[in-house]
């Protein structure tokens, strides 16, 4: 088994993140504006039922998680899955699932940033809001830019302050069920479930519709395998921060998702607010509001910052590849991919502008568009250690200790949730079947991307 850390040029980062930050890296991976902010709209149109669609969710990103592990384990890189799509699937592959995950992260940017300049707004009304956008994103890019130290520090901090968030709200949601407690004029306890039109009051149907925000509740959760290029001794501290990730999902989401619904009815609930301030509003609990806008912008901060910190990587493997521009695989004197940083933010500014022109719906069309990228990074992982199983079997290589459980069944039930995640998008009313009918167009530009790419290579074969 290949022992070696690499990139596509060699292991020219610097191992500066340790297992204190990694573990909050996979903490903050799990935790994000997907819980804190969209699960309040959702509730209200899914009724209880949201909390299977984040528990079915949950179990197809153990499984990801899992087959990055058995990836990570077999060669740790900071490529992460473009690394291992072109080694196990082909080029073609590990280009496809670079740009697809930059798209991810360009839209899920465009939507965070706009998010950190209304949050701000709430402070500083007499402030614009493109200006504190653009503060935010100078820090983020400036921190991302100077070392990977104090990216990991800055991200560590942030994500204590969400799971301090959560663990203080599952605590007290748990009292307030457990004593039945009036919550502004409504009993919490196990009969909201039901209580109001049942578990399903929207249908079956509107609830697997959910399913599409909730994989991008969960994206994010593949940073901590992109972190194993620059993370020291990474086949030990790995596997536990991967492993962490599972019982996260379980008591973090889903059981939020759960005392939420047993809190207070589901039609209380709605997509303007944080569904946590929402709880804690009618406790009349002073102040409220304010800690959990700035708990909601911790959050955003943490996905700019971790978005920056990935799509740096990513392009930068490309680039090595020769599929992205040149300029996007440059590194510092500080072992840092500033090209691809700086590519990433140019599209974060180009989102504040166009959250000014278009209407209020580009931030559902934003995060719909990016669950594309999240699906094609997921399915990538799936099918790359599927390839590497294999291998393994003919004999080609060995396989690490820590493996993808129930292979290759769970790949191809995982496979399948997935594509049944795009077809529902389908079927949607809203910005999902935006994001659906785009589709067409990316494979197009994918597909003409690659083309260009392998002219410009038999060309120099003949030259």
């Amino acid at each position: 088994m290949d022992s070696t850390v690499v990139t596509e040029k060699g292991d020219n980062y610097t191992k500066a993140l340790g297992n204190r930050q990694v573990q909050m890296i996979a903490i903050g991976g799990a935790i994000g504006v997907g819980l804190f902010l969209g699960a309040g709209g959702k509730l209200h149109t899914a009724g209880p039922s949201l909390v299977l669609s984040y528990a079915l969710c949950g179990i197809a990103a153990y499984f990801v998680m899992r087959a990055l592990g058995e990836l990570v384990l077999h060669q740790p890189s900071s490529g992460s899955f473009v690394t291992y799509a072109r080694k196990f699937i082909g080029p073609w592959a590990g280009f496809v699932s670079g740009w697809m995950y930059w798209l991810n992260w360009a839209m899920t940017g465009i939507a965070e940033i706009t998010a950190v300049a209304i949050y701000v707004h709430k402070w500083l009304p007499d402030v614009p809001q493109w200006i504190t956008a653009l503060v935010a994103l100078g820090v983020l890019m400036t921190v991302n830019l100077l070392s990977v130290k104090l990216f990991g520090e800055l991200e560590f901090w942030f994500s204590v302050v969400k799971v301090l968030a959560i663990v203080v709200f599952l605590v007290t949601a748990v009292g307030l069920v457990l004593t039945g407690a009036n919550i502004g004029g409504e009993k919490a306890g196990v009969q909201n479930l039901t209580n109001h039109g049942g578990f399903f009051p929207a249908g079956v149907g509107i609830a697997l519709m959910t399913l599409q925000a909730v994989v991008f509740a969960y994206s994010a959760i593949e940073v901590v395998g992109i972190a194993a290029g620059e993370t020291k001794d990474a086949r030990k501290v790995l596997p536990k921060a991967i492993n962490g990730v599972v019982w996260r999902i379980g008591v973090f989401y889903v059981g939020s998702v759960l005392l939420l619904a047993m809190l207070l009815p589901w039609p209380f609930y709605n997509g303007d607010e944080s569904p946590f301030v929402t709880v804690f509003s009618r406790l009349g609990i002073g102040g409220i509001g304010d800690v959990m806008n700035a708990v909601v912008l911790t959050a955003a901060l943490s996905s700019c910052n971790s978005g920056l910190y990935s799509t740096g990587r990513i392009l930068r493997a490309l680039a090595d590849k020769g599929e992205a521009p040149k300029f996007v695989g440059r590194m510092n004197s500080r072992h840092v991919p500033f090209g691809g940083i700086l590519f990433t933010s140019v599209a974060y500014v180009l989102g504040v502008v166009l959250n000014y022109i278009v209407p209020s719906e580009a931030f559902d069309i934003a995060t719909a568009v990016a669950s594309l990228g999240v699906v094609a990074t997921w399915a990538t992982l799936i099918l790359s250690q599927m390839r590497m199983r294999q291998a393994a079997l003919r004999g080609e290589l060995e396989r690490p200790s820590y493996r993808m459980p129930g292979a290759p069944y769970t790949n191809w039930a995982t496979l399948g949730f997935l594509v049944l995640v795009i077809v529902l998008m389908g079927f949607s009313d809203g910005a999902e079947k935006i994001a659906f009918y785009s589709i067409p167009v990316i494979v197009v530009v994918l597909a003409g991307g690659w083309w260009l790419v392998s002219r410009r290579r038999q060309a120099k074969l003949g030259a």
